[in-house]
């Protein structure tokens, strides 16, 4: 989605961020290593794997938790090591956890400027500039297609995928242009998730550049790009959407030829052994 040179042909735009050969030891345990992707403007890039493939190592080194100890790790180019998740955010890059870090008693509106409230007033007397809070949160989720009850109703009561919505629309606001969104559909049921994967890609045609961690296969596919597979903290595979199949990416996420393996000594037991 880069911009167009004057002759027509499409100008090639650095990736908002790049990892190449992203490797992360803790003591002697590798937790990533060689790792390699890119996020690109008005595209989902997709990271799968299952349980302890290295997809939350992954997340703290964009999100400026950790520091990858090989490789580089680029933002639009300029190669970098984020220090804190507070310097990722001032570079553009917005991480959203599984666990939402939300107080549930709070109403939506606070939740959606926690940490970044506006205020009114001078010196002594300034307070919280509650109605344009209330206003700013109802028509900034309004403009991402999510229209809530009650910005005032407590957002413990919200759906999970409806807490998930709001935090995207959150990002946005606050002028992410990354978005990395850690399993967000993980605890959902199906129509949850396809809310929630439905804003995901509205905040990819807002032109955000997203990460979306998952294991599940076959919700990558409904909106990603492209996709890299971990497995054991290393590249299990890495392609664009016009490249594979659905059923090839989830083939390849299940274990390919392990699985097959597997299928076929399964199929021996079941048969006993021979003369039986």
């Amino acid at each position: 989605m880069g911009p167009q040179a004057g002759g027509g042909e499409q100008v090639t735009t650095s990736p908002l961020i790049e990892l190449n050969g992203v490797s992360k030891s803790y003591g002697n345990v590798k937790a990533l290593e060689g790792v390699s992707l890119e996020v690109r403007a008005g595209e989902i890039t997709c990271v799968l794997g299952d349980n302890g493939a290295g997809k939350s190592t992954l997340i703290k080194i964009i999100a400026g938790l950790h520091q990858h100890d090989g490789g580089s790790f680029a933002i639009e180019g300029e190669e970098t090591r984020l220090g804190s998740p507070r310097e990722a955010l001032d570079r553009g890059i917005a991480t959203v956890y599984q666990d939402l870090a939300v107080v549930p008693l709070m109403p939506v509106w606070r939740n959606f400027f926690l940490g970044s409230e506006l205020r009114k007033g001078y010196g002594p007397v300034r307070r919280l500039d509650v109605d344009r809070m209330r206003a700013t949160t109802r028509s900034e989720l309004l403009r991402m297609g999510i229209d809530l009850r009650d910005v005032d109703q407590p957002i413990g009561t919200l759906s999970g995928g409806e807490r998930q919505c709001v935090a995207i629309a959150r990002a946005v606001h606050f002028g992410a242009r990354v978005l990395v969104l850690d399993e967000p559909t993980a605890a959902l049921g199906v129509k949850q998730s396809g809310v929630v994967l439905k804003y995901v890609a509205a905040a990819r045609d807002a032109g955000l550049g997203v990460v979306l961690i998952t294991h599940n296969p076959h919700h990558a596919y409904l909106v990603g790009d492209r996709f890299v597979l971990l497995k054991r903290g290393a590249m299990a595979g890495s392609h664009t959407k016009d490249n594979i199949a659905l059923d090839e990416l989830t083939r390849q996420m299940a274990g390919g030829s392990e699985l097959e393996q597997l299928s076929h000594e399964l199929a021996r037991l079941e048969s006993g052994p021979a003369g039986s």
